[in-house]
């Protein structure tokens, strides 16, 4: 049975299913949740130096805060149905890798996360974080929609 359970966050009312599911679930298999979200660092370009509008260093202090308050979230429900939770933080430019990275630390059994439902040319160009995560996980994932 499924024990640890991951959930990836990004803030969305998608997201926010996952949350749900991950933890009616850990509640019924007298489990345990780790919350994620990761922020994405800033998107540097040297090409557009001299159009930087934000300072690196407050944008990305704004995203990991922003990252917190996604994973309260999960450690509030988590709280509210008497769940043991842990919640992390982590700041990469692939966070399907630090989701894959994140369920290997934390001895996840399984990985709930939402599937923002892209097709055609939209997934094509910018990727699917959930189908990497399906794709290179060694631990079975429960994409919701």
């Amino acid at each position: 049975m499924f024990k640890t359970i991951l959930v990836p966050t990004d803030g969305s009312i998608l997201s926010d299913k996952a949350i749900v599911a991950a933890i009616e679930f850990a509640k019924f298999a007298n489990g345990k949740v780790i919350g994620l979200s990761v922020a994405e660092p800033y998107p540097f370009s040297p090409m557009a130096e001299s159009t930087m509008a934000a300072d690196p260093g407050t944008y990305e202090e704004n995203m990991l805060a922003l990252a917190q308050l996604h994973v309260q979230k999960v450690a509030d429900a988590a709280k509210a149905a008497g769940v043991p939770c842990e919640i992390l933080t982590a700041q990469a430019f692939n966070p399907d890798e630090e989701i894959i990275t994140a369920a290997e630390k934390y001895g996840c059994d399984v990985i709930f996360m939402a599937s923002h439902g892209r097709s055609g040319l939209s997934r094509l160009f910018l990727g699917s974080k959930t189908q990497r995560v399906l794709a290179h996980s060694t631990i079975p994932v429960l994409v919701l929609r």
